[in-house]
């Protein structure tokens, strides 16, 4: 082994050597049991970021765990073609290559043909980041979500759901993107808060008045008068242009007796009704408002229980319609269609607008709409107001409430057949607190809008004729045999594709070869559906996680996944979610390789929306990384995301966990050089026989942790499985069992060298194995050292046995032993070094009070070795003035002679004195507290006691040493 621990010079040969010899593919072997994981698929556009990294790190440790403890194992691996990403990827390269080519220039064909290049040359980018960090997943078997094998699926689906009911097209409103003119998901809108303005407008009511009343919060009365208006309240005046009504609460005296008046809208003349609605807040602002369905999610669930119609005023890009970007009208929307013969007409009200405002963007509208309303002292007031802005995060476009006709998926059905199988434990949440997340959007589901307006996706297989009537079938071929159509009948088929979340809620079966028997027996349907387990974010539970359930126990019966194992978001060490905005992003592959300052900050302030905010970037770039990114590895990575793979919601990333595991790393490299250097020439097999306590010890102690480990491993607590292995390696392998081995390797005792070398190889094995799902390729290059000397082949770890728990290697009196041992050593080190004794002197040690001799004799060789001891006796008679430790009842005393300054010893043993009475107080409190007597469980209880008995026998050894000086 090379002296030094340099991950670059050994974890790519280690991928590559897994890789080529098949150590990544299923067995299919059915006398195994089976455990599979689905990867949720990537974006094909997308690099690894620190999520991505952070869960394949889990999934990835399930997987190498499950393989060595003899199952079949599949990690499924693929990608997404994710539509609106990968459009604007290839439309910006079109704008950099500086051709003139553009989306709309080269049309649906040549565009889409621009894609697939792209995706060829550039899509496997993930994949190899995936490599790198050692993902053992079976790349063979790789699906990309517009392969022929999972496009079938999804025209299957959709007809089948179309044939079934459940799929259907209609106008609703949706959240729209006016850049990428396409509706997009809840998923893909971000609101955060904005400071923007609340503007009170003159509504002037028609034939009618009021006498409004203003009173103060004492309920006195500061205002009174008759007025012949409403004040409504609204942060988007543009919208009023599509005003169906104005409202108030139902039980509002004030505005009570106006309800089902009219008033007129301000600007453009039409007359709308007074309605009342229980979702006013009588507080805010005059307790009127605006209903405005086209461009309110809100205002429309109003406008379809009182049956209002639904005006849009806005063209796809959020222009004011009626402009020369659209032709006469053609956006003129209603909604319920049963509604038309109710309110203005649609056509009236349109022309009802204003020519001056057509054409106009949405803002610009804002502003000369603001601008007439105070020239015609229509405006109130215009005040600061506080509000949650929706904006696209592909973009950064407030999005808009936008009604449009759009394919949608009933889903009261599917909600109901995906809480079944959850309630009834078929589908399991980890940590448990989710399942409650779950159920509370399945109880308040809407339908899905499955459509969007793209050209890269799955075209949805729907046509249509001249008469506008659809036809939805697998193909144009079975549309024109089933529905009689001759070949003189034009057809065109919905220019329109599908989400990229419908093809995703496919994944489960449609990646094992669903709904083609020959290719589901290929891919092992029946034996890796369901799969063991579903590692995924919180954020996409209603996105994804319901529609994988609902979607596949729809189609198979099954359910996707037996778990669903949620991890928390993977922030900054501020607890800052990382984003390129903020400049906080943390590429893992910079964290393995490391990066230099100057690439860093490159890479952090090029691409950002905010070309402006680069300097700030950049400063706080350099502040954070003076000298860059140093490389930890792939192995200090993993083993840092373990450690913070908690049950809670949020993770802070703090690069100094990984310069720790980086130590740990390199305490485990040096450890095993010690090893192989005194094993040298020697080879064992088996299990060795011990012939000394620290053998026996440390056998013991490593059975402990095979427990632990397994119990955590079952409960998704990969920090406590990680915590268990860094203790056991650093402080019980490295720390103290090497030094333990040292007395026996050093001695005259044959039987004892060769036991304590085969326990020395047996151990460091055995901790490679338990260390390998977490870190793969360090632990693969130290087996290749260690692995022949005993006398195990089979060419890699990856494929060896997890340690099992063996009861006959467990202990308790050896353990017992040994950690009196360390107790011992541990004080006298402390008394060494708070002595200032160099470390070659020799002292003696004097023992007094009550001890076990023959415990004391057994180990006298290891404390004189360890300890550095030139004798060991007992006190005849008064001991001399000395530096002591207390051990329960015996106390250990080094003689100060020529040791040591005898006044700063009693400032030491005043020090310590002063500490324990501390404690004795602390128990003494608890004691003596009736409250904590009665509710404490009696097993504190009686731990209080015995502390307190401990410190108190402790305290009066102190004194009694501290009153010989």
């Amino acid at each position: 082994m090379d002296k030094s621990f340099e991950p670059s010079t050994f974890e790519s040969k280690w991928y590559a050597h897994w890789e080529a010899t098949g150590l990544f593919k299923p067995s299919g072997d059915a006398s195994k049991p089976a455990y599979s994981i689905l990867l949720p698929p990537p974006n094909v556009t997308g690099t690894l970021h620190m999520g991505h990294a952070f869960q394949h790190t889990l999934m990835d440790t399930l997987i190498r765990y499950h393989r060595m403890r003899g199952f079949d194992t599949l990690w499924q691996l693929g990608t997404d073609h994710a539509g609106i990403a990968t459009e604007m990827v290839v439309s910006r390269n079109l704008h950099l290559a500086g051709k003139g080519e553009t989306r709309d220039g080269l049309g649906r064909e040549k565009f889409v043909e621009k894609v697939w290049e792209w995706k060829q040359e550039s899509g496997d980018t993930i994949e190899r980041q995936m490599r790198r960090l050692g993902s053992s997943g079976d790349w063979s078997r790789s699906v990309f979500t517009m392969d022929p094998m999972p496009s079938k699926a999804v025209v299957e689906t959709f007809v089948r759901l179309y044939e079934q009911g459940y799929i259907y097209r209609g106008k609703k409103l949706v959240n729209w993107d006016p850049v990428l003119k396409t509706a997009i998901s809840d998923l893909e809108v971000v609101s955060e808060e904005e400071n923007g303005l609340l503007w009170s407008i003159r509504y002037p009511l028609v034939d009618a008045t009021y006498e409004h009343v203003e009173r103060d919060a004492e309920g006195n009365v500061t205002l009174r008068e008759t007025r012949d208006y409403l004040v409504v309240a609204t942060t988007r005046p543009e919208t009023m242009l599509g005003d169906v009504a104005v409202m108030v609460h139902p039980e509002d005296a004030r505005y009570a007796h106006l309800v089902g008046k009219q008033v007129r809208l301000p600007l453009c003349g039409r007359t709308i009704p007074v309605i009342a609605d229980a979702y006013v807040d009588r507080a805010f602002g005059t307790g009127v408002v605006k209903v405005t369905p086209a461009h309110d999610f809100n205002d429309y669930a109003v406008g379809q229980r009182h049956k209002l119609p639904a005006i849009n005023i806005f063209t796809p890009g959020a222009r004011i319609i009626g402009g020369s970007e659209d032709s006469a009208f053609e956006s003129v929307s209603q909604t319920p269609l049963e509604a038309l013969d109710t309110g203005p007409d649609m056509a009236d009200a349109l022309k009802s607008i204003p020519e001056r405002y057509r054409g106009l963007d949405r803002f610009e509208a804002r502003q000369r709409i603001v601008e007439d309303l105070e020239a015609q002292g229509l405006l109130v007031e215009a005040r600061p107001h506080t509000l949650m802005v929706p904006r696209g995060d592909r973009t950064g476009q407030v999005i808009e409430p936008y009604l449009t006709d759009q394919w949608f998926v009933r889903m009261d059905e599917f909600a109901r057949q995906g809480l079944a199988a959850v309630e009834s434990g078929r589908v399991r949440f980890v940590p448990d607190t989710w399942t409650s997340t779950y159920r509370h959007w399945l109880e308040n589901i809407q339908d899905w809008c499955i459509s969007r307006q793209l050209w890269w996706g799955h075209r949805i297989p729907a046509w249509y004729d001249e008469a506008g009537r659809v036809y939805v079938g697998r193909d144009e071929a079975e549309v024109r045999a089933k529905h009689g159509l001759g070949e003189n009948v034009a057809l065109r088929q919905d220019s329109d594709v599908l989400e990229t979340w419908f093809s995703s809620a496919l994944w489960p079966h449609a990646t094992m070869g669903w709904p083609d028997p020959e290719a589901m027996a290929a891919r092992g349907f029946d034996r890796y559906l369901p799969s063991s387990v579903l590692v995924t974010g919180f954020d996409i539970i209603f996105f994804w996680v319901a529609r994988m359930i609902m979607m596949t126990g729809h189609f198979t019966g099954e359910v996707p996944f037996k778990d669903v194992y949620i991890t928390g978001l993977v922030r900054d060490k501020d607890g800052q979610k990382m984003s390129k905005s903020k400049g906080n992003v943390l590429d893992p592959i910079d964290l393995i390789d490391g990066i230099s300052l100057e690439a860093l900050v490159a890479k952090r302030t090029s691409g950002l929306m905010k070309p402006s905010d680069a300097p700030k970037i950049e400063k706080a770039t350099r502040k954070e990384f003076p000298n860059g990114i140093p490389a930890f590895g792939a192995d200090a990575l993993r083993f840092t995301f373990a450690s913070l793979a908690t049950h809670g919601r949020d993770i802070k990333f703090d690069l100094a966990r990984c310069e720790g595991y980086k130590n740990f790393c390199n305490k485990l490299w040096n450890a095993a050089r010690f090893v192989l250097m005194n094993t040298e020439g020697f080879s064992a097999s088996g299990v060795p026989t011990p012939t000394t306590d620290a053998e026996r010890w440390i056998l013991d102690r490593l059975q402990h942790l095979l427990r632990e480990v397994e119990t955590q491993f079952a409960a998704y607590r990969f920090d406590l499985a990680s915590q268990a292995m860094y203790e056991f390696v650093w402080n019980e392998v490295c720390d103290w069992f090497l030094e333990l081995a040292k007395p026996a390797l050093q001695g005259g005792d044959a039987a004892a060298i060769a036991s304590t070398r085969h326990t020395l190889l047996f151990v460091l094995e055995q901790s490679l194995r338990v260390l390998h799902p977490l870190m793969p390729f360090i632990t693969e290059e130290i087996w290749s050292h260690v692995a022949p000397k005993l006398g195990l082949g089979g060419g890699s770890i990856s494929v060896q046995a997890y340690p099992a728990f063996d009861a006959a290697l467990t202990d308790a009196r050896a353990a017992a032993d040994i950690e009196w041992l360390k107790s011992v050593i541990s004080a006298l080190r402390s008394i060494r070094s708070q002595l200032g004794v160099p470390p070659g002197k020799a002292v003696p040690l004097l023992l007094s009070g009550k001890g076990d001799a023959a415990q004391i004799e057994r180990h006298s060789g290891g404390l004189k070795f360890l300890a550095r001891l030139e004798s060991i006796g007992w006190v005849q008679g008064d001991p001399p003035p000395a530096a002591a430790a207390v051990l329960g009842e015996l106390t250990l005393l080094v003689p100060l002679e020529g040791l040591v300054d005898l006044e700063a010893e009693r400032a030491r043993l005043d020090k310590e004195i002063r500490r324990v009475e501390g404690e004795i107080a602390k128990c003494q409190g608890k004691l003596g507290s009736g409250t904590f007597v009665a509710n404490a469980p009696a097993a504190v209880v009686e731990q209080e006691r015995r502390r307190l008995a401990e410190w108190t026998t402790m305290l009066e050894g102190l004194k009694a040493n501290r009153g010989r000086l």
